[in-house]
C-alpha cells in the first residue's frame, strides 16, 4: 500500500511539471531562459558577435510577443555577458518598458508562425524575408549571427507552450 500511494504522488508531481504554460508568456520565458542557458550556440557563439553590442550597460533585451495574442502580452529576456558568455540572467513580464533598437530587439509572430520557426520548418532569414516574423532591432547584427538566431527561434519548440493567449 505504502508503494502505491508514492507511486501515485510522483505520478501527481510529474503530470504538474508537463503542464505547459501558454506560449509566450511570462512562466514561459523563464523556462526559455533555463534552456537559452544550455545552448552553446546561444551562450558561447553570441558572446563575440552580438553581445559587446550593449551600450556599455552590460545586457541586451528581446521583447517578443505572439501578434494573434496582442501587444500586451509581450515578454522580456534580458541576456547578459558574463566569462565570455551570453547568459540569459532574466525572462518574464517586460522590466525594460524603452527599448534602444541599436542594440534591443522586439520579435512578433503569430502564433502559428512561432511553432512552425520552433518545429525547425524554416530559419530566421525566411522568416524575415517572407514576414512571418516582424522584426526591429539592429538588422545587420542580426545577420551576422544567423546560426545562433536561429537556435533562437527554435526555442519555442523546445520550450513547450500551450496555444492559449498569455494573461
Amino acid at each position: 500500500m505504502r508503494i502505491s500511494t508514492i507511486t501515485l504522488a510522483a505520478a501527481g508531481l510529474l503530470s504538474l511539471s508537463a503542464q505547459a504554460a501558454p506560449l509566450m508568456s511570462a512562466d514561459w520565458a523563464t523556462q526559455a531562459c533555463a534552456y537559452w542557458n544550455t545552448n552553446p550556440a546561444l551562450t558561447t557563439e553570441l558572446a563575440e558577435r552580438w553581445a559587446k553590442n550593449d551600450g556599455g550597460r552590460g545586457h541586451k533585451i528581446i521583447h517578443m510577443y505572439r501578434t494573434d495574442c496582442g501587444e500586451a502580452s509581450k515578454v522580456e529576456m534580458t541576456i547578459s555577458t558574463k566569462g565570455g558568455k551570453t547568459t540569459c540572467v532574466y525572462a518574464g513580464k517586460i522590466q525594460h518598458a524603452e527599448l534602444d533598437y541599436d542594440m534591443d530587439y522586439l520579435m512578433h509572430a503569430e502564433t502559428k508562425r512561432w511553432k512552425e520557426m520552433g518545429a525547425g520548418e524554416y530559419g530566421p532569414m525566411r522568416a524575415m524575408m517572407f514576414g512571418r516574423l516582424k522584426f526591429d532591432g539592429p538588422k545587420g547584427e542580426a545577420m551576422k549571427v544567423m546560426g545562433p538566431f536561429e537556435q533562437f527561434l527554435l526555442i519555442p519548440g523546445k520550450v513547450p507552450g500551450e496555444d492559449a493567449c498569455p494573461k
